[in-house]
């Protein structure tokens, strides 16, 4: 069968729906915005842009899934291995213990989803946690000498990790919960002096939206400094232009990631990703930007 034939078979069409309908079941807003409320009240303080992966440059998550999830496939195979039985038991206790870690990484992601993607995202929450009940079953029944059970339960609980594991990845990649927004600038940004206009346009400490070329910027005048950002947040694309500026520091408006305006770093998540910042030039009282280094 080749890959056209594949696209347009029928029980493909029919789980790409599966996978977008959470997005569309609007029921899940009451329960989702509260459970949201309370993740956001935890007081975490610094760590919670540890677990939002600000110092790694991307999403943590799913850095952290792949431990529980690689010990309990390791534990499935193990349970159908001559002599494996015991070194299953282990790898299921490791995976419960790991489990713990990347779902507070993930419920701390998820808070500051829009609904859509947070619908999905709960769903991909449920499916999970009732894998880690069933493995944490499966381990009590080992423990107790039920060894049928324990694997029985087992691969429940596999069945459930993977139905969340194939949501999560919805949610990723074709919801775009994680990628960083701002990737395409350097392709969308002038590689030659475009200009924004005269700078009498661009108050002192107030953002300003232009169009350079093909990309929409930011512009932020400072004293005698004139900084010029991407203008869609790299989190979730909010409009930067209508946030506010504090303390050198351009501060999101839809959920509150703060970019260092001389550099574009991230100073406060969600947004694990820098912004763009492009290189300026004031010329005969105007501003100009292009795309750094392109000179």
């Amino acid at each position: 069968m080749d890959a056209s034939a594949l696209h347009l078979h029928p029980w493909s069409r029919r789980l790409r729906r599966a996978l977008d309908a959470p997005a569309h079941w609007e029921f899940l807003d009451a329960p989702a915005s509260s459970l949201a409320d309370a993740v956001e009240s935890v007081p975490l303080g610094p760590s919670r842009d540890a677990l939002h992966g600000v110092w790694l440059g991307h999403p943590l998550h799913p850095v952290l899934v792949q431990l529980p999830i690689g010990c309990w496939m390791s534990a499935g195979l193990l349970d159908f291995t001559p002599g494996g039985r015991r070194a299953a038991g282990t790898l299921v206790a490791a995976g419960l213990l790991t489990a713990g870690p990347a779902a507070l990484a993930g419920w701390v992601d998820w808070a500051r989803l829009d609904p859509p993607r947070r619908r999905t995202g709960l769903v991909h929450a449920l499916s999970n946690t009732t894998g880690v009940l069933l493995y944490a079953g499966s381990l009590l029944a080992r423990c107790r000498g039920h060894h049928a059970r324990g694997r029985l339960l087992g691969l429940a609980g596999l069945t459930a990790v993977s139905v969340g594991g194939a949501l999560g990845g919805h949610l990723s990649y074709r919801l775009a919960a994680g990628p960083d927004r701002s990737a395409a600038v350097p392709r969308l940004a002038p590689p030659d002096w475009v200009g924004l206009g005269p700078v009498d346009d661009f108050p002192d400490g107030e953002p300003v939206r232009r169009t350079a070329g093909e990309l929409t910027v930011v512009v932020v005048h400072q004293g005698e400094r004139y900084h010029v950002l991407a203008e869609r947040c790299a989190h979730l694309s909010g409009p930067l232009s209508a946030g506010t500026v504090v303390d050198g520091c351009l501060h999101c408006p839809w959920h509150g990631s703060e970019f260092r305006l001389r550099d574009g770093e991230v100073v406060r998540g969600p947004a694990t990703a820098p912004q763009p910042v492009l290189e300026t030039r004031v010329l005969s009282g105007h501003l100009e930007v292009r795309l750094p280094g392109a000179g």
